[in-house]
């Protein structure tokens, strides 16, 4: 599943070796501050709050789940914005993967989503895939399942990669 990438568990505390498979520290074959980059991204007190746990990380595949507990509306169903959360994190972290590549940052500028139909527990999970990987913008398609695989959302998203800040 992970087209000859690692598995990224960016809610496990980073390890000394990199995506790649080498115990070299120095191993210069990740992203610029991937590692770095997805430890922050795991810890970001909006993707902590909403439960969100990312199993798998690159910039063409991402994977995670979210909890429908604590992430409902008054009627007790997943919120739409909570749908919208997930697609979001999932689909801006592919981005900021593959910015990275090429030491640029990446904002969103556009999501758009569909909802299917209602959750009233358990997790659903999110996969987001690269739509377009290119200089200047990438896309994302998210499909949300609930955990019996019956689509909840479908949802785009498009980030702009721009140059990094300077540092200071």
């Amino acid at each position: 599943m992970s087209d000859n990438q690692a598995d990224a568990d960016v809610n496990a505390a980073p390890e000394s070796g990199s995506q790649s498979g080498s115990s070299s520290g120095s191993d210069p074959t990740p992203p610029l501050g991937t590692t770095d980059l997805l430890a922050e991204i795991a810890t970001s007190s909006l993707i902590d709050s909403m439960g969100i746990k990312i199993t798998h990380a690159t910039p063409e595949l991402l994977v995670a789940t979210m909890p429908v507990a604590g992430n409902t509306q008054p009627y007790g169903l997943l919120h739409g914005g909570a749908s919208c959360v997930l697609a979001e994190s999932l689909g801006s972290v592919g981005a900021a993967l593959h910015a990275a590549r090429s030491g640029k940052i990446a904002v969103g500028i556009d999501i758009n989503a569909t909802h299917h139909r209602g959750v009233r527990d358990g997790l659903v999970t999110g996969t987001a895939r690269s739509i377009q990987l290119g200089g200047s913008l990438a896309s994302y398609e998210i499909v949300i399942e609930d955990e019996q695989g019956r689509r909840v959302c479908t949802a785009r998203l498009t980030c702009m990669l721009r140059s990094a800040p300077a540092s200071g």
